[in-house]
């Protein structure tokens, strides 16, 4: 077991607590193991009806996985480390989202990457004013993972495509209007919550629900026409070009941060998101995905973009390909194509 990672048990409710404060409780191998082992355990007994999941002290709720770990493995292991880490965090994403019994994830605070593949599969999803939500991987030659191809691609309105492109952030109150929440409460209000449901574990809904706070308007609706309108096309170019015909600032903006993203992740992630959508199960999707992270780990883009962004903090990525025309369908392609056999990503 990891102090990473603080796992009680209150009565009938299980209790998940990220507790990383200082990397803003990013996950780590040990982490996901810990996560897996204890749902493991309450799925098999009768005494806990449900698990609530958060983060213990500091911000959070959750800001992705380890990139430092993955960098270094990319660049001295061959991805092989990496590789690991992703098999197995994916089990834990598939573990949760197959689960028989409710969780309940409070996404106070900053929910990213990894967060996200943690947080989406729980049945109860709560947002606050301080939940911040974004899969900004293509800024770093990575791409939406964690099942982010399943749940983006289902979120309707291009919505998707939108936020796996530009890394947009969320704030609470969009959260809920996309369904990414299902429940919106002030942050003062959540250790209320939590006890009520370790009260009354069968009634989570109820108790959410019952709880008084409204969110404030959410923000991206007022350009959902035109996101459904812009990012409609699975072509990449073909964004682009929509973006580049509209004279607003909006579509100004737009383009210019697409244009500090990975073009190579970008493709990956339009074909990620238009695949996922074709499977009727969830571990087809986490499946695809480990063949995409399996090769774009060591691709020149993930390591080059994690320079760039997160290392020397210069943000100068010199992408290869450096242009979305420069990404073929022979590439792609070979990102998606099956691994050897014995080196599938399998379910727990």
């Amino acid at each position: 077991m990891t102090d990473d990672i603080l796992i009680h048990r209150h009565g009938a409710v299980g209790h998940i607590s990220l507790n990383r404060p200082k990397a803003l409780h990013a996950l780590t191998l040990e982490m996901c193991h810990a996560m897996s082992a204890a749902l493991r355990e309450w799925a098999d007994d009768d005494g806990v009806e449900a698990v609530i999941l958060d983060h213990a002290e500091g911000r959070g709720f959750c800001a992705g996985g380890d990139i430092a770990f993955l960098r270094n493995s990319a660049l001295n292991d061959g991805g092989a480390s990496g590789r690991k880490f992703f098999h197995d965090e994916y089990q834990l994403n598939h573990q949760m989202m197959t689960y028989a019994k409710p969780i309940a994830a409070f996404m106070d605070g900053i929910t990213m990457g990894g967060g996200v593949g943690i947080a989406l599969p729980c049945k109860f999803r709560v947002a606050t004013e301080n939940t911040r939500f974004a899969m900004p991987e293509t800024g770093i030659g990575l791409f939406p993972d964690v099942g982010g191809g399943w749940h983006l691609s289902r979120l309707g309105g291009r919505l998707g495509q939108f936020l796996a492109l530009t890394g947009a952030r969320l704030d609470g109150a969009e959260c809920l209007w996309t369904g990414i929440a299902t429940h919106y409460l002030p942050a003062d209000m959540v250790a209320e919550a939590k006890a009520r449901i370790i009260d009354k574990p069968g009634r989570i809904a109820g108790v959410l629900s019952e709880m008084p706070g409204s969110p404030p308007k959410a923000r991206i609706e007022e350009n959902a026409d035109r996101i459904r309108r812009h990012f409609a096309s699975d072509r990449y170019e073909d964004i682009l070009a929509s973006l580049e015909s509209d004279d607003s600032d909006w579509a100004a903006r737009e383009r210019d941060t697409l244009g500090t993203k990975s073009p190579q992740t970008c493709k990956v992630a339009l074909r990620q998101l238009a695949e996922s959508l074709t499977f009727a199960d969830f571990a087809d999707n986490m499946r695809m995905e480990y063949r995409i992270a399996s090769r774009v780990l060591t691709l020149p883009d993930f390591a080059e973009g994690v320079r760039a962004v997160i290392t020397d903090k210069t943000n100068d990525p010199k992408w290869d390909p450096a242009t979305p025309e420069g990404v073929t369908e022979e590439l792609l392609d070979s990102i998606f194509a099956p691994l050897p056999e014995g080196e599938e990503w399998v379910p727990l």
